[in-house]
């Protein structure tokens, strides 16, 4: 990773502020690891719960300043944006169903954002706030943390480099078990999930579905035009979605598939995808991430590695060790802090960032996948109608 660009343009760290997330929180910990990991971030306030005593005491457990500890997250973010060591960044990690109404207040009051997907609830919202992000030139990170392996950037060097040539087909599969049972109950600090209210309008194409169509776009590069749908739930009684399969059909002429569940008894987290060009087909999938398969049309398969041989300079970028050793979620997830931070930092003191790092997904990115999931539920109540993305 190299010298820390944020320390030579700042001459500190960033100063990162928490939104939600508390002790106990599995994507609490992992903004918070990846925030720290690469060392370009210090978190230095925080409201971690909608209960402020709890929020308090989670504050204090992560060693913050007594005086930094606020009982809502408004009254955080006026005292810190009036104070001379104030918060830089707003990192959020709440329910689906606040990301539109902390985002937008954090970037009113100067902050640049790192928010975790899905960026809204509503395809309105996600419009309102990527206006409102453009309107400030304030830094928007949306943290699709799977972008940031080694070997998914790797994946989309070299299908820019031309390694692939035209893309012609793209299948992508996100497929988990954890939701297979029947009359599963979520624990309480998780039961928004199975919300249509809060969770959003799809559970499945919100917690993972946007996942896949992300990943999908940022190793081609191609926007999607038309999709073909259907989506609902094989779990008897359930209220919310928790399987989707469509058809895709790419601007460029392009085919693919897509398919998501939650249902899928005994499955742990089988992020798949395969891309198919004129030259030649990758393959990758999360629970193997060390590895990328090429299959040129000429020659033999060939397994590429973070920092192996052939590997293009997107993927070092990403890369800290040496070949040969494992790297995984929680770095894939901090090179999307990492890259952003670099983004930040450069913003505030108007130097220029390193073009390597400007891959993080953006406000732009966040509204496609609400986008992406209106046009899926509309193609699926018109019974599959091809239906424009």
């Amino acid at each position: 990773m190299g010298l820390n660009p944020v320390i030579e343009m700042l001459g500190r760290r960033l100063r990162l502020a928490v939104i939600g997330g508390g002790l106990g929180s599995f994507i609490g910990a992992m903004h918070r690891q990846a925030a720290r990991l690469d060392d370009r971030y210090e978190i230095v306030t925080g409201v971690f719960s909608s209960d402020s005593e709890k929020s308090k005491q989670a504050g204090l457990e992560l060693g913050l300043a007594p005086d930094r500890l606020y009982a809502s997250v408004q009254e955080m973010l006026e005292a810190e944006a009036a104070r001379e060591d104030g918060a830089d960044v707003v990192a959020i990690m709440t329910p689906n169903d606040s990301h539109y109404q902390y985002s937008v207040a954090a970037v009113e009051h100067g902050f640049d954002v790192i928010c975790d997907k899905p960026m809204t609830n509503t395809l309105e919202e996600a419009e309102a706030l990527h206006k409102k992000v453009q309107e400030t030139g304030l830094v928007f990170c949306l943290t699709h943390n799977y972008t940031g392996y080694p070997m998914v950037r790797q994946a989309k060097a070299m299908v820019d480099e031309g390694e692939l040539g035209t893309i012609r087909l793209i299948q992508v599969e996100y497929v988990q078990g954890g939701k297979a049972e029947e009359g599963q109950d979520l624990p309480p600090e998780l039961s928004w999930k199975y919300d249509p209210v809060r969770g959003g309008p799809s559970m499945v194409m919100g917690s993972i579905g946007t996942h896949a169509h992300n990943l999908a776009r940022f190793i081609t590069g191609l926007e999607l035009a038309e999709v073909s749908a259907d989506i609902g739930s094989i779990v008897p009684g359930r209220v919310v979605d928790d399987y989707a399969g469509a058809l895709l059909r790419f601007e460029n002429g392009a085919r693919g598939t897509f398919w998501i569940t939650q249902a899928a008894a005994g499955v742990e987290n089988c992020l798949q995808i395969r891309v198919s060009g004129t030259k030649g087909t990758i393959e990758w999938m999360q629970e193997f991430p060390q590895t990328l398969t090429f299959m040129p049309l000429h020659g033999s398969s060939q397994n590429r590695t973070p920092n192996g041989p052939g590997t293009l300079p997107l993927s070092a970028h990403s890369s800290r060790i040496v070949a040969g050793h494992p790297e995984g979620f929680h770095e894939g997830f901090a090179n999307i802090y990492s890259d952003a931070a670099e983004a930040i930092s450069a913003r505030r003191t108007g130097k220029e960032p390193n073009p390597l790092a400007l891959h993080f997904p953006n406000s732009w990115d966040g509204l496609l996948g609400i986008r992406f999931i209106d046009s899926v539920i509309k193609s699926s109540e018109a019974n599959g109608k091809w239906t424009k993305c």
